[in-house]
């Protein structure tokens, strides 16, 4: 295992640190990553949401002061982090799509950085080149969970590579300030709980990797340090479940999501669901519409690779462990470090595991695949141990005594990365052939908002995924009240916005032409006698009632 970033070389009498091949041209790779999403940030791809509106909304009142949401609106159960890094740049630069996305982008550069950082201490220099190179690129639906915000996903992953090197610093007794690692674990180990519950397996191994290295510790002050940083960090969660109405709190939410869940699908075609088209998907492999039978079999292989990863950590375990009873206590260092070096390999082959083992037993694995992928994105934070083996056996395979069965092995796995590799080429060339007509989208929106404004119109009923967005791009000055296909009351995350528009003498509605609730509301037109305008924007039909025209219910 490599044990450093940068090798010291001495200049002008003093020592300073300098990057070595692998690291500058993970540098390179990374300084392109970020430039190919600084763009996208730029141009609002991937297109923007209601979901991501609501996000834009909490931090518009987090920097106006009116308010300090623990949870998301309408979904206590996922943390504000984002919101609160971008209220800042709200108060100095307004509130917009950039604006929100930008702080994302910081969060991803770390990503990249700890990565390499953990890849290269757990495995090798290159492959941490390699893991960095392939992590630049990107497809939409790798994009939109690391640039656009998405919920906790962009900020758990590197949160927890973070963790991960901090456990494995302490184990390895490389920590100077070992009371303050410990706080700091503590404090973001409950933040991730506050953020999003979809972490929990990476926390739960990444705390079972500072229990192999530092239990000892852990029993004196250490322990009670880390407790007090955790209770820190989960407090906002904890304040506001007990203050919360009975029902309210995020367990009984979260129950009553699932329940509201379609009904369970079979084994088969969850598994189905969970390995041939979300682990390919949330790699970046597939088109967001579907996947071929190609980047499906990566779903199978990387169960395989997963599995490869895990026997090579046991056993570099179990030889750590014949080394350790050889010298006797206490361990040598070297001992001591390759131990909590192959205790952590392991960790982020079981993190994965747990992950593909909780999202194959919901639901939605046999539902709606495609669109519930994105619950597999933090399995990047695994990708080191699942490129592992493909790495081992490339490298041997160059050996000048390498068999000619070791050569072919070689062959075919240099084979699959390279696959892999074109692959993602060719997924992040088709987000970047759709910058048109994103685009074209965002300006129908955009178009939709100024049209509303330049009526005087400041109370619509809209379905969800028109609403918020709406709100957003107006700055609330144009509020909106969800109907959903039957114009019955929808999924309004924020009461005030309904309030709102049921106040309101004449509020417009706004519909995409042609889909069944403006059927709904033609036949609720008709049926009312009253006198409706009708302008078209892009494919939304603005309705301006003559006189008040409510929908039923």
């Amino acid at each position: 295992m490599a044990r450093g970033v940068s090798v010291a070389v001495p200049r002008g009498g003093r020592l300073v640190r300098s990057l070595d091949r692998p690291g500058v041209l993970a540098l390179g790779f990374g300084l392109l990553g970020l430039g190919y999403r600084l763009a996208l940030i730029l141009l609002t791809v991937p297109g923007s949401n209601s979901d991501e509106a609501t996000f834009g909304l909490v931090a518009l009142h987090i920097a106006q002061g009116r308010e300090l949401p623990v949870f998301l609106y309408g979904q206590h159960y996922m943390g504000t982090v984002q919101s609160y890094l971008a209220a800042p740049l709200f108060l100095l630069f307004g509130a917009g799509w950039t604006t929100l996305r930008i702080p994302l982008l910081f969060l991803y550069a770390a990503f990249l950085y700890l990565a390499y950082r953990l890849t290269r201490r757990l495995y090798s220099p290159w492959l941490a080149t390699f893991t960095v190179g392939i992590l630049a690129l990107g497809g939409e639906r790798v994009v939109r969970d690391q640039i656009t915000a998405v919920g906790g996903r962009p900020e758990v992953k590197p949160a927890v590579l973070g963790l991960l090197l901090i456990a494995l610093a302490l184990g390895q007794r490389r920590s100077r300030h070992r009371l303050w690692a410990f706080g700091l674990f503590g404090l973001v180990t409950g933040l991730c709980v506050w953020d999003d519950w979809l972490v929990l397996p990476y926390l739960a191994v990444a705390f079972g990797v500072l229990l192999v290295g530092c239990w000892r510790d852990l029993l004196g002050w250490a322990g009670v340090v880390l407790v007090a940083g955790f209770l820190l960090g989960v407090a906002p969660l904890v304040v506001d479940n007990l203050t919360a109405p009975a029902g309210q709190d995020s367990i009984s939410v979260l129950r009553q999501v699932s329940e509201g869940e379609v009904p369970s699908t079979p084994g088969s075609t969850r598994l189905h669901g969970a390995l041939l088209v979300g682990i390919p998907l949330a790699g970046g492999l597939c088109r967001p519409e579907r996947c071929d039978a190609v980047e499906m079999s990566w779903g199978v292989f990387y169960l395989a690779l997963l599995l490869a990863a895990g026997v090579l950590a046991v056993l570099g375990l179990v030889r750590a462990g014949r080394r350790s009873a050889a010298t006797g206590p206490p361990d040598s260092g070297a001992v001591r470090a390759a131990r909590i070096g192959y205790a952590t390999q392991l960790a982020l082959v079981l993190g994965a595991a747990l992950t593909i083992a909780a999202y194959a037993r919901s639901s939605l694995a046999g539902s709606a695949p495609l669109a519930s992928a994105r619950y597999l994105s933090i399995l990047q934070i695994s990708l080191p141990a699942v490129l592992w083996p493909l790495w081992l056996v490339a490298r041997w395979s160059g050996r000048l005594a390498a068999g000619p069965l070791t050569r072919v092995a070689g062959v075919l796995a240099s084979a699959v990365l390279a696959l892999l590799v074109v692959l993602l080429f060719g997924t992040s060339a088709h987000l970047v052939g759709e910058i048109g007509t994103i685009r074209a989208e965002e300006r129908q929106q955009r178009e939709l908002a100024r049209t509303l404004e330049r009526a005087g119109v400041t109370a619509v009923y809209a379905e969800y995924w028109t609403c918020n967005r709406l709100v957003f791009v107006t700055r609330e000055r144009v509020a909106c009240a969800v109907l959903g296909e039957n114009l019955r009351p929808g999924q309004d995350r924020y009461p005030a916005y309904p309030r709102r528009v049921r106040a309101a003498e004449r509020p417009a509605f706004v519909f995409e032409a042609g889909t069944v609730a403006d059927a709904a509301f033609q036949a609720l037109r008709h049926r009312s006698g009253v006198p409706v305008g009708v302008t078209q924007v892009g494919r939304h039909r603005i309705y301006l009632p003559a006189a008040p025209l409510r929908p039923p219910g």
